[in-house]
């Protein structure tokens, strides 16, 4: 595979989602770069900001299996994962596979569901497996949760656990597009409901593409100091007043995990200190648990990310 392959396939990705989402190139970067790096994200953003429409996008362009699962809460782990059937007829147990059996799955709402439901989530998304009476199932390495929620919305919703947040890699907010591009997307759409087979769409990649694309993202170098740098940036979260619970052990393998993937959409061979400044909001500011007493004061964990991205020194 050649190094700038990806590179081209993220500027195609770009261009084609503009097409039929107008102002999320920056969304459509760190998609890609969850899904290189085998993680998951969650996307915020109130109603009507096309998060749906864009992980179908996305889905069409990568030639990703799709399916979505809209949580309310009287869904079931069951209604999530599928459950055993018996069949009178034959005398057997039949596995009657559930929604998560797919490739790119739209968890919609997801804090909508009781965190009973939610945990149905947990082995799949860490373990790519789903265990069943007793037996595992494997989701396959291409299994990606696009999870949405709305931030305004608080009334018969759950707050997703610390331990659920955790294993998302990347916490997007989609906000509202500029005037310009409100415009044309009243021009585009503004007649019809989006229909994704009218846009020409050209699926940028196959079976092949993930297991190289990977293997190309693993042999990006991180050097010595840069790698110095993403330990002591997650370690600072844990040092911090405001912070009552920083980010995890786990959050320096994404950190590193998702630099090298930024890196190779950008065509680049290794990682620099602005590769993990980029990410460092997105991927750390939801692990954190800040204090009650800041809390209270409205303090909001990316601006502490910030803050100590902006006093850590970067190597050069």
């Amino acid at each position: 595979m050649e190094p700038t392959f990806i590179q081209t396939v993220a500027a195609r990705a770009r261009e084609q989602v503009a097409r039929v989402v107008m102002g999320h190139d920056d969304t459509v970067d760190m998609l890609l770069c969850a899904w290189l790096a085998a993680g998951h994200v969650l996307l915020e953003g109130v109603p009507g900001t096309a998060k749906t429409l864009l992980a179908r996008t996305l889905a069409r362009l990568l030639a990703l299996e799709f399916r979505r699962i809209q949580f309310t809460p009287d869904l079931m782990p069951a209604d999530v994962l599928g459950t055993s059937l018996f069949d009178f007829q034959t005398g057997r147990w039949s596995l009657d596979r559930g929604p998560i059996f797919t490739e790119l799955l739209l968890a919609d709402e997801i804090n909508r569901t009781p965190p009973k439901t939610q945990s149905a989530l947990l082995e799949a998304m860490q373990e790519r497996s789903v265990t069943l009476d007793g037996k595992s199932h494997t989701l396959g390495a291409a299994f990606f949760v696009v999870a949405t929620q709305n931030p305004i919305e608080q009334e018969g919703t759950y707050p997703l656990p610390e331990a659920q947040l955790d294993r998302f890699l990347f916490k997007l907010r989609i906000g509202y597009p500029e005037r310009q591009e409100e415009r044309r997307m009243a021009a585009v759409h503004g007649r019809t409901v989006p229909d994704l087979d009218a846009f020409g769409l050209e699926p940028l990649a196959d079976g092949a593409f993930l297991a190289g694309a990977r293997a190309h993202v693993a042999a990006i170098r991180i050097e010595d100091p840069v790698l110095d740098y993403i330990v002591d940036l997650v370690r600072a979260t844990r040092s911090h007043p405001a912070v009552r619970a920083g980010a995890s052990p786990r959050a320096v393998n994404m950190l590193a995990a998702a630099s090298r993937a930024l890196a190779a959409i950008q065509g680049m061979a290794f990682v620099v200190p602005d590769h993990c400044k980029q990410l460092a909001v997105p991927l750390l500011a939801h692990r954190l648990v800040l204090t009650p007493a800041d809390e209270i004061e409205g303090r909001e964990p990316m601006t502490v990310v910030e803050q100590l991205v902006a006093e850590l020194k970067a190597p050069r």
